[in-house]
């Protein structure tokens, strides 16, 4: 175990994340880097998110009603140097936070980013996550993951006027601030449960409703991510080969998210993501991807 080195703060936004959070949440208290804050900030769950939460976190706050406020309350409270955060549907292996910090360090990196494996259960779960593994090692396409703490109050934290960008939104101001970022050898689980194409659909348009608004703000952003999204799936061609059925699924559902994106954008026009939001059952812990 190690028992030096920096403080990190790992924040957890949840919203009716009883089936995930407890798993989630003992995780993070199983990491070999002890110097770990726990940081939970909760959008008014009914089930058994809150008690869960204040028997395994540090802190427990009320907050909402996006992700991207709850990091930012996350942020606020935290008393680490770094800053980790992930949702309430994922789980870390016991050396992310060690290996993370370790990128960092040889480095010298102000973000780190940590790849996302994903499970799930049926056939678009299992599409998801074929195409997770085409996209490691992107930097246009992953977010950073451990970021100091300094920087992200410096520059405001997540962008409260998006909903579902804002890991991208983070990515992209970094990238054009020159920042130093690093990638670590580390895998955090995505627990995707059981995905449907229409609960996809749905999420992806209210996440389209702020992409004028993201467009705006990082001019080129979007059409860089598409083409490294695009390359991504080429240089795994061989991939997504080996799996054909799967990989035809996934072309189906890149098709209908980029639908839904599309048609989020015109009904959002200019403005930012407001509104309830999709169904909790579409967001874990305020979250889906």
């Amino acid at each position: 175990m190690t028992a030096a080195g920096p403080l990190v703060s790992v924040v957890v936004p949840t919203r009716e994340s009883g089936r995930t959070i407890e798993a989630c949440l003992r995780s993070v208290r199983a990491q070999s880097h002890q110097a770990v804050e726990l940081i939970v900030v909760d959008n008014d769950s009914c089930d058994r998110t809150w008690p869960i939460a204040v028997r395994l976190a540090d802190v427990v706050l009320r907050g909402g009603p996006e992700r991207s406020a709850q990091r930012n309350a996350g942020i606020a409270r935290a008393a680490g140097d770094w800053l980790l955060w992930i949702d309430s549907d994922m789980e870390l292996a016991p050396d992310v936070v060690e290996r993370a910090l370790a990128a960092a360090r040889e480095a010298g990196a102000t973000g780190v980013f940590v790849p996302e494996a994903s499970t799930g259960s049926g056939f678009w779960a299992r599409c998801r996550a074929l195409e997770r593994r085409c996209y490691t090692g992107e930097p246009r396409i992953e977010a950073p993951r451990l970021v100091r703490t300094e920087y992200l109050r410096r520059t405001g934290g997540f962008a409260v006027w998006l909903a579902g960008t804002e890991d991208a939104e983070l990515r992209t101001r970094m990238l054009a601030d020159g920042l130093g970022l690093a990638s670590a050898d580390a895998r955090i689980l995505h627990d995707e449960g059981r995905l449907s194409l229409p609960a996809v659909v749905r999420k992806r348009f209210y996440y389209g409703r702020g992409l004028t608004a993201y467009r705006r703000a990082h001019p080129g952003a979007v059409p860089a991510q598409a083409a490294a999204t695009a390359l991504a799936l080429w240089r795994h061609r061989r991939l997504l080969a080996a799996d054909p059925l799967h990989a035809l699924g996934l072309a189906v559902l890149r098709a209908c998210e980029a639908a839904a994106w599309a048609g989020g954008a015109v009904a959002g026009g200019g403005g930012r993501a407001t509104g309830p939001g999709p169904p909790a059952a579409d967001r874990a812990g305020g979250r889906g991807r």
